[in-house]
């Protein structure tokens, strides 16, 4: 018995009245459908102030930000009216000339009057849309891994389970096959880093467009998972959205994976992950392979000669100045504060002036894009995931079909 649309009043007097008569609060908030936490709200407002505590209290703000006396933004609203060409800086010097003895309100207030009465051209930011990079077609062991989530599927114990796999795309060799609890950036982390202490460094991985390898929202959809990649020296490459034969090879693997290590699921995430080991050292070292003339992978792939080791931190000879990125995904410079992207959170990148009072931002060697006084975020530069990440000399439009297993 939810809380009725009509009578909150009435509703919260009954409710207080059966905690009064001595009834469980669990009980009595079970039958009219909220949280303790919101019964103990509302009994303990009653405690308080009696039943002036069961009305409904206002929400409107104790003070509004950026409210003016009407005079002056009726001011604002001329000077504008006369000056259609001028901005909130111009209108406020104005305005300062014009009344000294007022203070003057923040050119944010004045920006934020001429927006409420539709007098700002608002300037669209160009937005970052999932797309594939140009994928290359190697027969070297490490030249390019593939990974991906085979889709989730839930335990005996109703929990859902997410395989994070890896493979090596010229071997077939499966690399790593990890029950986890969800697709967030830190388990990945983990896995990357076994798999890649264990074989070492691939010249590049090829994902699709999902969490964690891309962030759908940030700067150049780069997350935090790629950005590490591209600081360890792998170059990245992303199928084309709604095209899943690009990464086949890895797609048929899954398809396996499937229909032998899943139906039925296990009770639990352990007993599962014995059940993918099993079938990695069946994948890897029992199992003949059609594409590779019948060997098996493991007789194939051979580890890579790139040791995985902490990254040296990218040096700017030719910028101005070097910044660290904040956790928040900020620039920093005094009392500055400009946007960039959670993804290179905690990454050091270049600054340099490439006009007047425009300034550029580089990561490694990638031209991120650009900011310049006034704007108080990074405006994206050309896509650097078709143009910088893969060198000229390595790209190849093979689209990987689907091949047997």
């Amino acid at each position: 018995m939810p809380w009725k649309e009509c009578n909150h009043m009435d509703e919260r007097i009954k409710f207080v009245a059966r905690l009064l008569d001595g009834e469980m609060m669990t009980v009595v908030c079970r039958d009219f459908g909220i949280s303790r936490k919101t019964g103990y709200k509302i009994f303990n407002r009653y405690k308080d102030i009696g039943l002036e505590g069961l009305q409904d209290r206002s929400r409107r703000p104790y003070h509004h930000a950026n409210r003016l006396p009407f005079q002056v933004e009726r001011t604002i609203l001329q000077i504008k009216k006369e000056r259609p060409s001028w901005g909130a800086p111009k209108i406020r010097e104005k305005l300062i000339r014009r009344y000294p003895m007022i203070k003057p309100p923040a050119k944010s207030t004045v920006h934020a009057v001429l927006d409420r009465h539709g007098l700002v051209k608002r300037r669209k930011r160009k937005r970052y849309k999932a797309q594939g990079t140009t994928l290359r077609d190697t027969q070297q062991p490490n030249g390019l891994w593939c990974a991906d989530y085979k889709g989730e599927f839930m335990l005996g114990n109703h929990q859902y389970c997410y395989p994070l796999t890896i493979t090596d795309y010229s071997s077939r060799y499966l690399l790593g096959c990890e029950s986890l609890e969800s697709t967030k950036a830190i388990f990945a982390f983990n896995v990357f880093e076994r798999v890649f202490k264990e074989y070492g460094l691939p010249a590049a991985i090829r994902t699709d467009n999902g969490i964690p390898f891309s962030s759908p929202n940030a700067f150049f959809g780069m997350s935090l998972l790629s950005v590490w990649w591209l600081r360890l020296g792998i170059e990245i490459e992303r199928i084309k959205p709604g095209n899943p034969q690009q990464n086949g090879r890895h797609e048929r693997m899954h398809l396996t994976l499937k229909n032998e290590a899943t139906k039925p699921a296990s009770f639990n995430f352990l007993q599962q992950q014995v059940r993918f080991d099993a079938f990695q050292e069946q994948f890897n070292n029992d199992r003949p392979h059609e594409a590779l003339a019948m060997k098996y992978p493991g007789e194939v792939y051979t580890p890579s000669t790139r040791v995985y080791q902490r990254p040296e931190e990218p040096d700017y000879p030719m910028h101005d100045r070097v910044v660290r990125i904040t956790k928040c995904g900020r620039i920093c410079i005094g009392k500055r504060k400009i946007n960039l992207s959670r993804a290179f959170a905690g990454q050091l990148v270049g600054i340099r002036e490439v006009a007047d009072k425009i300034w550029l931002v580089t990561f490694m060697e990638i031209d991120l894009g650009y900011f310049d006084e006034d704007e108080g975020r990074v405006e994206p530069a050309e896509n650097p995931f078709i143009t910088k990440v893969l060198p000229m000399s390595r790209r190849s439009d093979v689209s990987d079909e689907m091949s047997p297993m």
